[in-house]
C-alpha cells in the first residue's frame, strides 16, 4: 500500500504524468513487491523558475524530479531499496530526457501503526492475519 508523490520540473502533458504513474506503479511492483491495485500516485509540477539546484535554476535541456514513497517500516530490504532508486532514476531520464543529477527518490519507512487504508491501519492488518 505504498503513497507515492512524484514532482516534476515543468509542466508534463498528462501522457507523461500518466506513463510516470505506470512506470512507477510497475516499479513498485516488480521491485518492492507492492500491490499496484493499492499503489498510489501523485503528480505534481513544478515550474522551471521556480526549480533550484545549488541555488541556480535548472537549465533548460535538463529535467529534474522529487520522488516521495511511503512504505510500511521493515517491508523492504536496503538492497531492493537500492535497486528501486537506480531503476527509478533511470526509467524517469528514459522518459523526461537529461536529468539534473540532484534528482532524489526518497523511501520512507513508516510504523505499521502509524498509517492505513480503508480505515485500517496496517498493524491491524498484519495482527488480524496471524493465527493465535
Amino acid at each position: 500500500m505504498p503513497y507515492l508523490h512524484l514532482n516534476l520540473l515543468a509542466e508534463p502533458s498528462t501522457e507523461v504524468a500518466t506513463k510516470a504513474a505506470e512506470v512507477l506503479t510497475r516499479l513498485t511492483a516488480e521491485l518492492l513487491g507492492k500491490k499496484p491495485d493499492l499503489t498510489a500516485v501523485a503528480v505534481t509540477t513544478m515550474p522551471r523558475e521556480r526549480w533550484y539546484i545549488g541555488a541556480q535554476v535548472v537549465p533548460p535541456g535538463q529535467s529534474a524530479f522529487y520522488l516521495d514513497i511511503k512504505v510500511t517500516e521493515g517491508t523492504n530490504t536496503k538492497n531492493e531499496k537500492a535497486r528501486y532508486v537506480q531503476a527509478v532514476f533511470e526509467s524517469m531520464a528514459s522518459l523526461l530526457g537529461e536529468l539534473a543529477p540532484a534528482s532524489y527518490v526518497v523511501i520512507h519507512e513508516v510504523h505499521a501503526d502509524a498509517w492505513g487504508y480503508s480505515g485500517k491501519t496496517q498493524e491491524f492488518r498484519y495482527v488480524r492475519g496471524k493465527s493465535l
